[in-house]
């Protein structure tokens, strides 16, 4: 499939914030697309399409909005479930609905044509929305994972950001984020999945242990043996 790129946006085009970004973290970025390039290179296609399912994870947030539901349906886990699914929703709004449309800044292959030709090496598909800070899959990621952090026992819930890093390893392989994209969703998806945290251990504290009958079945029931009680 051909992919039809839009015109590279030039300087002058560019947001004041996105101008800053792309001074200051440029050759940063530079370096660390030009590091994941030359392990396409070395790789090639295995390597390729391993990066490209992977990243699917994170499309949308999809993946992550089954798994917090799905933890939701246990009495055990629900209050993982919904600080992580608190945590994207407030990183998609942070990201998606503010940062992304006031800082406004083009994609790596809609700024440079050497990131275009690489981009066009290694994904082959479909172009990305057209604003690149901060990246929304890393969001995702963080927003979700750091109450999961948070609510867990810390000495091995830690390991929860090892996909959050994975994750942005691949946006940053195909050439759909810069780097500074990835660091900008990591903070933006700590601030969301901490607000989320706090919010939700101020639900439970509120209504799990005061809440009465209505809050003991919110909070404290077992939804799924409830599902299979009424099913019979």
């Amino acid at each position: 499939m051909d992919i039809v790129f839009r015109e590279l946006v030039s300087v002058d085009q560019m947001t004041a914030a996105a101008q800053w970004l792309n001074s200051v973290f440029g050759s940063f970025d530079e370096a660390i697309l030009t590091f994941y390039h030359n392990l396409h290179e070395a790789l090639g296609t295995p390597m390729d399409v391993f990066v490209q399912l992977f990243t699917r994870l994170g499309h949308d947030g999809i993946f992550l909005i089954l798994l917090a539901l799905f933890l939701m349906l246990f009495k055990k886990t629900r209050k993982v479930g919904m600080g992580m699914l608190g945590g994207i929703i407030i990183g998609a709004l942070f990201t998606n609905i503010c940062i992304k449309n006031i800082v406004a800044r083009p994609r790596p292959y809609d700024y440079l044509q050497q990131y275009r030709d690489w981009f066009s090496a290694v994904w082959r598909c479909e172009l990305e929305s057209e604003f690149s800070f901060p990246s929304g899959h890393t969001t995702a990621a963080m927003s979700s994972m750091t109450p999961v952090f948070l609510f867990c026992n810390k000495k091995k819930s830690w390991a929860v950001f090892l996909f959050v890093i994975a994750l942005g390893a691949t946006r940053n392989y195909l050439m759909v984020h810069y780097p500074s994209d990835i660091i900008g969703g990591i903070i933006v998806g700590f601030i969301a999945g901490l607000l989320s945290y706090l919010i939700v251990s101020a639900i439970y504290n509120r209504f799990a242990e005061k809440g009465g009958r209505a809050g003991n079945l919110l909070f404290n029931a077992d939804i799924r043996k409830i599902a299979r009680k009424n099913s019979k």
